[in-house]
């Protein structure tokens, strides 16, 4: 079986599916070798041995991967793999990849014989039909919301490709509830949660100096982190702004509030809220951050805040709870089904709530234990090598 995973529309890996993407193939069973995995099936359960299905002739399968998109992006995503990759001809613009999305692409996986196609980026390239293959959407956000910022022809095509298509992993119960009430087959919706990369986000017990040193930051500690980019107003920043605010009043400690993200239509209300605050020097915009140098700015805080209210997966709670600290974290979206017990939940424009519960965990240390404890074992639960399986094994 040839599986394909479609890299366009993914913004060359600098985008949650770029990232998507990335740790799918640096995440492949160690059985595939050599672009194969031959004479056995992708077991779900990463603690079971795929080499136990091989007594059954029937379930014997050899798999092969492989990538199409930008020429760009040959190596963006093999580095290091085996894993060939086909380009085909036509100009890097968002219009030219729609329409051979619409045209073209089901002549292109005839070609290349693929049996199946994994979709990362549906809100941004997507087919009406799925012709002579399989179809797989990852769904990773609340498409929804997505479909708000689209023109008309955009819902109605990316509707009608989600009514198609074969089968949809999403990312949570929240996104599948959310489908379903869009009218997609409950019946083609596998939920898959994502995982988190556990080689990056792991406790750091020995973080004692007074100053984490981030190249090109140097951040003074005891600080709160929100780490979310500057998109809109359901991102919250503004409340945690005032939230944070009202626990210096409160509290008169030294805690400063960082804000790392990247920035969007709503940074300049964002910024103003910050230069107009009376604690305009304790709280710092530190713009866009490397991925794998936020496990150090979350393990040198004090807890993770995450207001926002409109999130299909969650994962920034996920990978603060790995590198043990707490999180404090919106009721709303899907972050109670990602987050479990561990989280202290709040309602995000509840100002009070919100600055009592950050001096809760400050002040109640046999509290802030306990959460960390419970949070490292939750968050093990969610590794990349099971969501690889559990997709590999519904194709």
């Amino acid at each position: 079986m040839k599986i394909a995973i479609d890299t366009f529309g993914s913004e060359h890996g600098r985008s949650g599916f770029g990232s998507y993407i990335l740790n799918f193939i640096s995440n492949l069973p160690q059985e595939i070798s050599s672009q194969k995995l031959t004479g056995t099936t992708i077991n779900a359960d990463t603690n079971k041995n795929a080499a136990n299905s091989e007594n059954s002739s029937e379930n014997k399968t050899d798999i092969q991967i492989e990538l199409f998109g930008l020429e760009d992006d040959r190596y963006t995503y093999t580095s290091g793999k085996d894993i060939p990759f086909t380009s085909p001809k036509i100009s890097s613009s968002k219009k030219a990849e729609q329409k051979w999305h619409l045209r073209k692409i089901n002549s292109f996986i005839k070609k290349n014989k693929y049996d199946a196609v994994i979709y990362p980026c549906v809100c941004k390239v997507f087919p009406v039909k799925f012709k002579n293959h399989i179809g797989i959407a990852i769904i990773n956000s609340i498409i929804s919301i997505d479909m708000e910022e689209m023109s008309f022809f955009q819902r109605k095509h990316l509707k009608k490709g989600l009514k198609n298509i074969q089968k949809i992993v999403a990312a949570s119960e929240y996104i599948k509830k959310d489908l379903i009430k869009l009218g997609i087959n409950p019946q083609k919706i596998q939920v898959i949660h994502n995982g988190i990369d556990h080689k990056v986000f792991f406790p750091m017990p020995n973080l004692d100096n007074d100053i984490i040193d981030i190249n090109p930051f140097s951040i003074k500690r005891p600080y709160f982190i929100y780490g979310s980019s500057l998109s809109g107003p359901e991102k919250k920043h503004i409340e945690l702004i005032k939230a944070f605010e009202l626990f210096k009043k409160n509290t008169n400690l030294p805690h400063r509030l960082v804000l790392a993200g990247n920035e969007g239509e709503y940074s300049k209300q964002v910024q103003q809220a910050v230069f107009s605050s009376e604690f305009a020097s304790d709280i710092f915009l530190v713009g866009y951050f490397p991925h794998e140098s936020f496990a150090k700015l979350y393990a040198g805080a004090e807890a993770c805040l995450f207001p926002s209210v409109n999130e299909g997966v969650g994962l920034p709670i996920l990978e603060a709870m790995a590198c043990s600290i707490p999180v404090l974290c919106s009721q709303e979206g899907a972050l109670k089904e990602i987050g479990g017990t561990s989280p202290l939940y709040f309602d995000s424009d509840n100002i009070d709530q919100i600055s009592a519960l950050m001096q809760k965990i400050v002040e109640d240390k046999e509290l802030r234990n306990n959460i960390v404890f419970d949070s490292i074992l939750w968050a093990n639960e969610f590794n990349w090598e099971k969501t690889v399986r559990q997709t590999l094994a519904i194709i």
